[in-house]
């Protein structure tokens, strides 16, 4: 059986689920590891499916070294506007219960294609290696929950514990691009969301209100100086305002604002740093506005920093720059957005490898670095405008998976 890659991405493309609502995406991707061999396994941690490839030494009988393979599948409440002739023009509900669209916009959907690639090249080739494949198709990588889901599902306990954990991610860099770095190669992040409490009156008599609004505002502002004013300019931090929701008409005071906050440190130290500075920032503008209640301050999500283990991505490196070139095999830096893949290596102890691939049309991307506007003509992931060029990066993401696979398979 071969599987047809590009109809399986544009399928999955115009086809986006919200994070743990992947049942058709989840489907789908069962279906092709059954049809290719493996044991599968449906509903762990909700809508995560494991594919368990057993494939012992023939001439020893040895089971072998245990890989685990990682693709996420969730996508994002996002209006698509690639205008593709494949666009997304599906919708979804929130956890807030509102209907918004959705649209794979975090290229999820390449994930997903390239590890059922990955996955029919290592059966091809079971000749030639052996050992134990494990393969998981994560939920909710959106929320930062998926990962946790799915060990709390006892993934480690049922299915075969890993000696290695592998991931990937497609990302704004010219497509035959691989970006790797041992240690931290992604940030560290919280979600935080803070309930401001003011009085809520009479748009015309706002001098018998605390007026939340005008608190949110002036937090919102006071938040941007944690940064750029208390965190030292060598040291890399994000602090973003990415939700304010308050009042429901235009002539009335609400009595309460609520603010959805995301903060990225690449490390532990300078993650206390920072929350303990935007807490403080948090309580005093209440103060100052007056507010008889202290602000509710509480954490949406927890993300470690995914840090790659030296010794294996210098492995996973080498084999790389065989497969792909010298050239194309680049130290990204330390990205500043956050995964949870790696509380699967955290969890069972063992080493993560997690690299970047590039799906942005070599051309496009070399012209807009001619012309200094790459931020404005590459779209980047989690825009409605992001979609990755489908070859050579199906191709590139599939090699790059089973080459580093390979590369701790007997």
């Amino acid at each position: 059986m071969t599987v047809d890659l590009e109809a399986l991405y544009i399928d999955l493309h115009k086809h986006p689920e919200l994070s743990f609502q992947e049942t058709r995406t989840a489907g789908i991707a069962a279906a092709h590891l059954r049809e290719l061999g493996l044991e599968v396994h449906e509903g762990v941690g909700i809508t995560g499916v494991v594919g368990v490839l057993s494939n012992p030494s023939a001439s020893s009988g040895e089971p072998g070294p245990v890989v685990w393979l990682r693709a996420d599948m969730d996508a994002l409440p996002v209006v698509e506007e690639t205008g593709l002739a494949y666009a997304s023009t599906a919708t979804g509900v929130d956890p807030g219960g509102s209907t918004v669209g959705v649209m794979h916009a975090c290229g999820h959907d390449m994930h997903v294609t390239a590890m059922i690639g990955a996955v029919e090249r290592l059966v091809a080739e079971r000749d030639q290696w052996s050992g134990t494949v494990v393969v998981v198709i994560q939920p909710a990588e959106e929320y930062g929950a998926g990962a946790r889901a799915m060990l709390d599902d006892g993934a480690l306990d049922r299915f075969p514990r890993p000696d290695v954990v592998l991931g990937q991610h497609v990302t704004p860099l010219p497509a035959g691009t691989i970006g790797v770095r041992p240690g931290p190669q992604m940030s560290a992040s919280d979600g935080i969301q803070v309930v401001l409490h003011g009085r809520g009156g009479h748009g015309s008599r706002p001098h018998s209100t605390i007026d939340p609004i005008v608190m949110a505002a002036a937090t919102i502002m006071r938040l941007q100086t944690v940064v750029s004013r208390e965190v030292d300019p060598r040291d890399l931090a994000v602090v973003t305002v990415g939700a304010i929701h308050a009042g429901t008409k235009n002539n009335i005071i609400p009595a309460d604002a609520t603010l959805q906050l995301s903060l990225r440190y690449p490390d532990e130290q300078l993650r206390e740093k920072v929350l303990e500075r935007v807490e403080r920032v948090i309580r005093a503008e209440a103060t100052a506005s007056g507010a008889e209640r202290e602000p509710e301050i509480s954490t949406l999500h927890r993300l470690p920093a995914t840090i790659n283990d030296a010794d294996a991505t210098e492995r996973v490196v080498s084999a790389f720059r065989g497969v792909f070139g010298e050239q194309s095999v680049i130290d990204p830096g330390l990205f500043t957005g956050s995964e949870d893949v790696s509380w699967f290596a955290r969890d069972a102890g063992v080493p993560l490898v997690f690299w970047f691939w590039g799906g942005v049309d070599p051309q496009l991307y070399a012209d807009a670095v001619a012309n200094g506007t790459v931020d404005s003509d590459v779209p980047t992931n989690h825009s409605p405008f992001y979609a990755p060029v489908i070859h050579p990066t199906i191709e590139v993401g599939v090699t790059a998976m089973a080459t580093a696979a390979r590369e701790f398979l007997d």
